[in-house]
């Protein structure tokens, strides 16, 4: 990803392929983390991540952990695969003259990210609501079975466009979460590489991705939690439970706590961190092996 050299070899069709692959890879790991991040921010009150662990072993077993996999799995396959594809697609464009700066790696990874998010919204829809159905009484859950029993039930139920319900939230995080974890990757390999210790190996992989972990981390989670809250939220008296990202955010900050909009923030970089670490070596590694064995 860091070089018009390194790219140019691998197909864009190739691209998009391993993209996609590296997403759900990583998501097969880190989807217990995903759960407890999501569930503390629909909380709407202070817990704590021994606390949602503690509940979710004694009420629902530890299998739910991994509730809501096939919907994480979705995700991956539709946004991952669009975000890093069009990325990589553009970086290299980009490159053609000159190494882009960072400022143009963080326009590019904004755009990408917009368009992966509008692509992966249903998902995420579907994602939110799977992992968040075990903390509501039994009533009132959605029980569904995996993610095409989902997006069906949700399209016959509520109607098409609610799979793209908190899509503008969803895209503007996902250009947050783009622009800090794309652009800092890059520049974080280039700044390692620069200092003589690091050579094109999973260290330096490693290394860079922890740190485009915590950066996007920071940055995203207010958008992040307006996000979760509103593609999850019901209709109370005919009436939707938020008018949008900014009453979200008003209400978390006047009813939690202006830093409860980084509530779940060690399960969130528990979460990014790794998926971030695990996402590039993935990708980093697959594009390799393609170039040694079919460039």
């Amino acid at each position: 990803m860091s070089t018009q050299k390194s790219e140019a070899t691998v197909p864009n069709k190739i691209k998009f392929l391993i993209s996609g692959l590296s997403g759900m890879a990583a998501t097969c790991f880190v989807q217990p983390l995903d759960l407890i991040k999501n569930r503390m921010q629909l909380s709407g009150k202070k817990t704590s991540t021994l606390s949602i662990v503690s509940s979710i072993a004694k009420n629902e077993g530890l299998l739910a952990m991994y509730s809501g996999l096939s919907a994480g799995l979705m995700r991956q396959a539709t946004y991952t695969t669009t975000r890093l594809g069009v990325y990589t697609w553009l970086f290299e464009l980009a490159s053609k003259e000159s190494q882009p700066n960072f400022f143009i790696k963080a326009g590019l990874g904004m755009t990408a990210g917009a368009v992966g998010a509008f692509v992966g919204n249903p998902a995420e829809v579907a994602l939110i609501r799977m992992t968040a159905d075990g903390r509501l009484p039994q009533a009132e859950r959605r029980m569904y079975k995996n993610v095409f029993d989902a997006l069906f039930r949700i399209t016959r139920e509520e109607g098409v466009l609610t799979l793209w319900r908190g899509a503008i939230p969803t895209m503007g995080r996902a250009m947050v979460v783009n622009a800090a974890q794309l652009a800092s990757y890059s520049q974080a390999k280039e700044a390692l590489l620069d200092t003589g210790y690091f050579e094109e190996n999973i260290m330096l992989h490693f290394t860079a991705s922890m740190i485009s972990g915590l950066i996007t981390t920071a940055a995203s989670m207010p958008v992040d939690i307006a996000k979760t809250r509103i593609q999850n939220m019901k209709m109370i008296d005919g009436k939707p439970e938020y008018r949008g990202a900014f009453d979200v955010l008003g209400k978390v900050v006047r009813n939690e706590g202006f830093f409860a909009l980084w509530k779940g923030f060690i399960p969130y970089y528990a979460r990014l961190g790794p998926h971030t670490v695990l996402t590039f070596i993935f990708l980093e590694q697959m594009t390799a092996s393609y170039k040694k064995y079919y460039s």
